[in-house]
């Protein structure tokens, strides 16, 4: 049975569609590794919607023992205390950088009250796994030495993932985070079924991009189940923090966060999953435009705030 976007999808959402696919085009996936960033990177220049009044930016680095890893600093006007965010781009492991989600995590910033700090980990395919999961935990060390503050988590499809494996990772860590929220992320699902078949052939991403992506991030090898690449190849979902899973009705990945949220719930744990309808894998740049782009990002900045406040549930 075929898909009928005609019907689920507005037509704002289909003007950011091919907004979007005038300058990435649905065929990019076929392209070298090179073009693909440069073509995603102007298509997120043209995106881009400037810094909200009073976020002061730095752009600075974390050193490890064989590399920095840069980061970005956002720090609003006034500063509320009650948590910082851990900000972790997408682009399926091989794109995106500090500006990719620049104005992103500025109006996150601005809209929380919370510094956010965005991570440049190291892509895919220099840098084979596990090397952007060992970027994303330095990071996080370097949050618990750098703020006194709680840690919250949040990212986006690629970067969603590697908030979750840090929550998973650091679940017994005197400082482990008090919570994430997991923006269309790509968690490991089972691609046989669910919205990897039902939305095989969505707009912005398709089934057969996500087994790119999946297969470029191990360098082309077969690989065991991993749960420091793939939460959900995780045996064991106790005692990780609250969790908001919030994805788009069209893109095969929308599963991945229901499975998610079941598996958390299941092992007595707090989680909330909200599937947004008719978005697309990528909405976020859509936020300005589109209304249901725009509604999802406040909810997104709520869930923020809300984790931070400690309250629970949604």
């Amino acid at each position: 049975m075929t898909t009928d976007y005609a019907t689920l999808i507005d037509a704002e959402t289909w003007a950011f569609i091919d907004r979007t696919n005038a300058f990435y085009p649905p065929d990019t996936i076929d392209y070298t590794i090179v073009q693909q960033r440069e073509i995603y990177d102007r298509m997120c220049r043209a995106f881009f919607a400037g810094y909200p009044d009073g976020v002061v930016v730095e752009t600075t680095a974390i050193d490890v023992q064989s590399h920095a890893i840069p980061i970005r600093i956002y720090r609003p006007a006034i500063t509320n205390e009650a948590a910082m965010v851990l900000y972790f781009h997408g682009g399926g492991f091989i794109l995106g950088g500090l500006d990719s989600h620049d104005d992103v995590c500025a109006e996150l910033c601005a809209r929380t009250g919370f510094e956010v700090v965005s991570v440049d980990y190291r892509l895919v395919p220099e840098h084979i796994h596990p090397a952007a999961f060992n970027d994303a935990m330095s990071a996080f060390g370097w949050a618990t030495d750098t703020y006194a503050c709680p840690i919250l988590l949040c990212g986006d499809s690629a970067g969603g993932a590697l908030a979750a494996t840090v929550a998973h990772a650091t679940r017994g860590h005197a400082r482990r985070p008090i919570g994430q929220v997991l923006i269309y992320p790509g968690l490991g699902g089972d691609m046989g079924k669910g919205s990897y078949i039902e939305h095989a052939d969505a707009p912005m991403l398709t089934t057969r991009e996500v087994a790119f992506y999946k297969d470029i991030r191990t360098g082309g090898k077969a690989a065991a189940p991993d749960k420091t690449a793939a939460p959900l190849a995780d045996t064991d979902f106790a005692n990780l923090p609250p969790t908001v899973v919030i994805t788009a009705q069209c893109d095969p990945l929308s599963s991945d966060g229901e499975t998610y949220r079941d598996a958390i719930l299941g092992a007595g744990g707090k989680a909330f999953w909200h599937e947004e309808p008719g978005l697309v894998h990528g909405y976020l740049r859509g936020r300005h435009t589109v209304g249901r782009a725009r509604e999802s990002f406040t909810r997104i900045v709520e869930a923020l705030r809300a984790l931070a406040r400690r309250d629970w549930p949604f």
